[in-house]
């Protein structure tokens, strides 16, 4: 078994891509497969090389490795070699239309009330209309030419698909240029590079009618593959997710603070009748089933991504972040906060709560009250129960009860209305920057 990844490196990875790279990798994973990435950048004028640098950095921060690394544009003496033979059999035909031309007759078939496929007028040209366009100074595009048939096939996820390829135009497979498209080179790496099962997107279910068709014409096998095609994933909103590519980027993720355990266990059971949990990418593989996805879309929710990183965060030992925090960190400080956090790039601030110089709103109703506060301010060394005799002994002094104890005090040395818990950040703090807020309170 060998499964594939293949992003083209025209923009940054998102939660869609990282979805379909996660079910290839797990699934070749749980059956003992290998997995290959493979760059799809036959397209010349979008392809970056900073883009495929970070499609590396990005599937390796996911915990995602690769077996074998292929790039297209190493290999386009083999699409060569193939587009050769499927022009020698026939089945690649030269197109002369201009884009104004094939516009104009989608426009009449629609007018006519029929499907607006390609009518494969270039198939009746003689050879001598077609020296003369030539002459005139056109280039042949090329069309792949489609076989009158239904082409079925067991879908891991969708069960029995077919494609109806007389509803379909015959596709471009060779630009003007002579540059191969996608359609073509994927069907020639896929048969080439020992693939066995393709696991992408539903947008591509027609694609994979033709491309079967394809590659039954290079000489596969009606079986050579297996085919599994994930719903799309859709926003909160319910909209298509690939109008928000940008903010939902792997990169874009990463920045904020989201754990990549956290995106792999979310994106590994989104639409699946599993619930997430976080897991490690061999827990993960070993109970993968594509069998148990559904076959509706699935909504990303991103407040259900912060909750399991949120989980990820309160199990997250101090040596296992302790590179990520901020410098001068310590255990105490992390095991304080862990439980108040969703991501790591939260911890600046509650760092700068206990070793930094925030400055408290003012409270002017509780003036009298944190001046209170400050004369019984106790002398150190503290610990976790200062937090506890210092309340009791203002409690015993005000009368107060409850939230009118605490909260003030809490606003006033962290200008939060709630976070972790005051007995760990106290000692933390320290007696003069404890002081020092609570005389700009109540000022």
């Amino acid at each position: 078994m060998k499964l594939r990844f293949a992003p083209s490196p025209t923009g940054l990875i998102h939660v869609g891509n990282a979805r379909q790279a996660i079910a290839n990798a797990l699934f070749a994973r749980r059956h003992g497969g290998s997995f290959l990435l493979r760059i799809d950048d036959t397209d010349r004028d979008r392809s970056r090389e900073d883009y495929v640098e970070a499609l590396r950095t990005d599937l390796a921060w996911l915990g995602i490795g690769w077996d074998e690394y292929v790039r297209q544009s190493d290999r386009l003496d083999r699409y060569a070699l193939a587009i050769e033979r499927l022009k020698a059999s026939g089945r690649l035909y030269p197109c002369f239309e201009s884009e104004q031309e094939l516009a104009a007759k989608r426009e009449a078939r629609i007018r006519m009330r029929k499907p607006p496929i390609y009518d494969r007028a270039m198939l009746r040209m003689t050879p001598e209309q077609r020296a003369q366009a030539e002459a005139n100074g056109k280039v042949p595009y090329w069309r792949f030419r489609l076989s009158d048939s239904i082409v079925t096939w067991n879908d891991l996820v969708m069960g029995r698909s077919q494609v109806k390829l007389t509803a379909i135009s015959d596709p471009v497979l060779v630009r003007a240029d002579g540059t191969v498209l996608y359609t073509l080179a994927s069907v020639v790496d896929d048969i080439e590079t020992g693939i066995t099962h393709v696991v992408r997107g539903e947008d591509h279910v027609t694609n994979t009618g033709v491309q079967i068709d394809i590659a039954q014409a290079l000489g596969a096998r009606p079986d050579r593959f297996a085919f599994a095609h994930l719903p799309l994933l859709l926003d909160e909103g319910g909209g298509k997710l690939s109008k928000r590519f940008d903010g939902l980027s792997i990169r874009a993720l990463r920045q904020d603070g989201i754990e990549p355990e956290a995106v792999v266990s979310y994106l590994a059971r989104l639409g699946s009748a599993d619930d997430p949990a976080p897991l490690s990418m061999d827990e993960l593989a070993a109970g993968y089933d594509l069998g148990r996805v559904s076959r509706s879309a699935a909504r990303f929710d991103m407040r259900q991504l912060l909750a399991l990183n949120r989980r990820i965060m309160h199990q997250t030992s101090f040596e296992a972040v302790r590179a990520r925090l901020p410098e001068g960190a310590t255990e105490a400080f992390w095991l304080a906060v862990r439980g108040n956090v969703d991501m790591v790039s939260e911890l600046r601030h509650w760092w700068d709560v206990v070793a930094g110089t925030i400055v408290p709103p003012v409270l002017d109703d509780e003036r009298e009250y944190l001046l209170q506060a400050l004369a019984l301010l106790p002398d150190e060394p503290w610990d976790a129960q200062t937090w506890k005799g210092w309340t009791t002994a203002l409690r015993e002094a005000t009368g107060r009860t409850g939230k009118a104890v605490f909260h003030p005090l809490r606003v006033a040395l962290t200008g939060e209305e709630k976070g972790p818990e005051m007995r760990d950040l106290l000692p933390l703090m320290g007696r003069a920057r404890v002081a020092g807020r609570l005389r700009i309170a109540a000022r």
